[in-house]
Parts: structure tokens; C-alpha cells; sequence
């Protein structure tokens, strides 16, 4: 099997349990015994679905189906995924409560924000990375202040950090936490989109589950395209992460998808072509129906081909990697011309011998 014929398979296997003619072509190719398992697993575990794909495959029983030596070690991460989800559920009890007490009320974002929602039938099929939420404009350094007098720290410590312009705020960890955490006074990356999906646009309709605030099922299907799309450029690249689209599939189940991306305006395409690329790849699910289109056909299109040309891919990708480089780099340029940071920034990079020792490492050369 192909790159892309794995993907398609593992993107199937995620929607058996609510799609009938899914599970049955499912069924239908693991009785042949011809699945490359050994890709299934490299596959699902880049996109971070190995244990979604577990969940799915254990729920309508087709476990059967599998070598049993695999069936184990799938079994395994999702237990270890589990326990994980339900330390970090803990963990966001806790962060809440702290906050509510100082009369702030997070609205939590992602793969946190889902847990919170119920969404997964078991919460070992998510893996989460960070714990994401976003405050208002007015409340972001107090949350900064709260958090830090309750233990809360860098990840990272360096000896300069970049001024504080960005969507979140630089990743703050608690000693014998199991995640970190991101305080978000943003959700897009880029600026031009930052006017349409914003905290005061999120927030008017956003729902409260147990004490917790998140999104609304529509915004949460469309942030969940929005981080693949454009803060993980994929729409420039052309790609999909599963993990991104086995959550707009799930949550398309909860919330019209088609007329979620249709609320939007200059997202609107982008968002669009995405939810165009999970109705293929999900095999034509009706709740993933979307606006057919003439740029969103081309874009299927590049989609299709970037996954059976590998080479093609990897000089894209460095391509458009180089690009976003240059592009900060300019961009942090320009500011230091009325900013004193920004300056100081620079400064600070020119002069860090460390770095350059790192960056010389990196290249191979001692």
C-alpha cells in the first residue's frame, strides 16, 4: 500500500464506529490480510491517531483482525494515553479553579477544550499536547502574574526572549505537572486573519460545561481547522493532519461543518478546502459536506498529488520553511526600526556565542 492509500485506510478506520459503509469496507479489507501494518503505525502515529485508531478498531470489534503481538502495543499506548489525558484533566481542574478564584474565566482551546466537551467516547483516543486557553486582552498579564505566583514557570529558560507579540505567551510549566501551558491573548498567527476569529468572537457564544468555559461546537470545529490550515500552514502546504480532521469529523457530528466555515469570511476558503480534503479522505461523510467550489477542486487536487510525490513534498516543505524563516527575520528587522525591543533583540542574538555553538553543532561542525 501507498503512502496514500494508508492515510485514506487509517482515516476510514476512524469513522467506523459511526459509519456504517466505512465499517463495512473496513471489515472488508482486513479480512483480506494484505494491510501494511508496520505503515498503519508510522502513519497514525505521525498524525497522532494511533491510539484513536485503537479506540475505533476495539469498538466495533475488529480487533480480531489484527496480529495479536500489535493489538498489545496498541493497547498499551492508549492505556498510557488514558492515564495521561486523565492527570492532565486534573491539571485543568486545578488551573480553572485558580483562575476563577481571581475572577478570570478561561475559555479553553483544542484538544483540552474537547476533553472538557466530551467529545471522545474515551478520552484514550486524544493525545494532547499543551493545555491551550485564551483570555481577554485586559486579563492577559494578570493571568501571567496569577500563574507565575502560583508556581508556574518557563519551560524554557533562556537569557533573552523574543518581545511578547505573538498569539500565546512563551510555554509555562508547574513542577510535577504533566503539561504545559499555553496563555493565549490570540488564536491566529497571522494578523490578517486575527480581525474575523478573535476572543471577542469566540467568546459571545461560548459554552459552560461543569464550570469550565469552551468554545462553541462551531468554533471549535472551526479552530480545529484554523491550527492545521493556517498557524501549521497548511493550506500553503497543502496538507492535512488526521488528528486535526478526526476532530471537525467528530465534531461535524455535533454542528452543521458546511455552515461553520460559511460564517467566516476571508477564513472562509481555507477553511473550506480543508473540510473538502476530510470529505475525501474520510470516504464522502455526509456531515463533512462542503461548498464545491473552483479553488477548492484545484485545491484537492494539489492535495491528492503532494501525497504520492514524496520528493516533491520534503523541497516543498523546505521551500515554504526557508520563506516563513526570511519572513520573521524581516519582520523583526523592520520593528527594530521603531521598536527598542526588537533592538535589543537583535543585539542580543548577535551576540550570544552560545547560539552560534549550537548552530554550528547542528551543521556538523565542532
Amino acid at each position: 500500500m501507498s503512502y496514500k492509500e494508508n492515510l485514506y485506510f487509517i482515516a476510514k478506520c476512524l469513522t467506523i464506529s459511526l459509519e456504517e459503509k466505512n465499517r463495512k469496507e473496513i471489515r472488508r479489507l482486513l479480512q483480506l490480510k494484505k494491510i501494511d501494518w508496520d505503515a498503519v503505525v508510522k502513519v497514525s502515529t505521525t498524525h497522532y491517531v494511533f491510539p484513536a485508531l485503537y479506540c475505533n478498531l476495539k469498538r466495533v470489534d475488529f480487533l480480531q483482525y489484527l496480529p495479536q503481538d500489535l493489538v498489545s502495543y496498541m493497547e498499551y499506548i492508549a492505556n498510557l494515553n488514558r492515564e495521561r489525558n486523565k492527570q492532565l484533566f486534573s491539571q485543568v481542574n486545578e488551573l480553572n479553579k485558580t483562575l476563577l478564584e481571581n475572577k478570570i474565566t478561561p475559555i479553553f482551546l483544542k484538544g483540552s477544550g474537547n476533553l472538557i466537551a466530551g467529545l471522545y467516547e474515551d478520552i484514550a483516543e486524544r493525545m494532547v499536547g499543551d493545555i491551550d486557553f485564551i483570555c481577554s486582552k485586559g486579563e492577559y498579564r494578570k493571568v501571567i502574574k496569577v500563574l507565575r505566583d502560583n508556581g508556574y514557570s518557563e519551560v524554557y529558560k533562556y537569557k533573552y526572549y523574543f518581545p511578547d507579540q505573538g498569539k500565546h505567551f512563551r510555554r509555562l510549566q508547574k513542577e510535577n505537572n504533566i503539561a504545559a501551558i499555553e496563555i493565549h491573548s490570540e488564536i491566529l498567527d497571522l494578523k490578517k486573519y486575527r480581525k474575523e476569529f478573535n476572543y471577542s468572537f469566540v467568546e459571545k457564544d461560548s459554552q459552560v460545561i461543569d464550570d469550565f468555559r469552551v468554545l462553541s461546537y462551531q468554533n471549535k470545529l472551526n479552530l480545529s481547522i484554523i491550527a492545521n490550515q493556517i498557524n501549521d500552514h497548511g493550506f500553503d502546504n497543502k496538507t492535512m493532519a488526521l488528528r486535526n480532521a478526526y476532530d471537525v469529523f467528530l465534531l461535524s457530528k455535533k454542528t452543521n461543518a458546511k455552515a461553520a466555515v460559511n460564517a467566516l469570511d476571508k477564513l472562509s476558503n481555507p477553511l473550506n478546502c480543508f473540510l473538502a480534503a476530510c470529505y475525501e479522505v474520510f470516504n464522502n461523510v455526509d456531515s463533512l459536506d462542503y461548498n464545491k467550489k473552483t479553488k477548492t477542486t484545484l485545491y484537492l487536487t494539489d492535495y491528492n498529488n503532494q501525497l504520492i510525490n514524496s520528493k516533491q513534498i520534503i523541497t516543498q516543505f523546505k521551500l515554504n520553511k526557508t520563506y516563513i524563516f526570511i519572513k520573521v527575520l524581516l519582520n523583526i528587522l523592520y520593528k527594530s526600526l521603531f521598536i527598542r525591543e526588537y533592538r535589543v533583540l537583535i543585539f542580543n542574538l548577535l551576540t550570544d556565542i552560545d547560539l552560534y555553538k549550537r548552530k554550528l553543532n547542528q551543521l556538523g561542525i565542532k
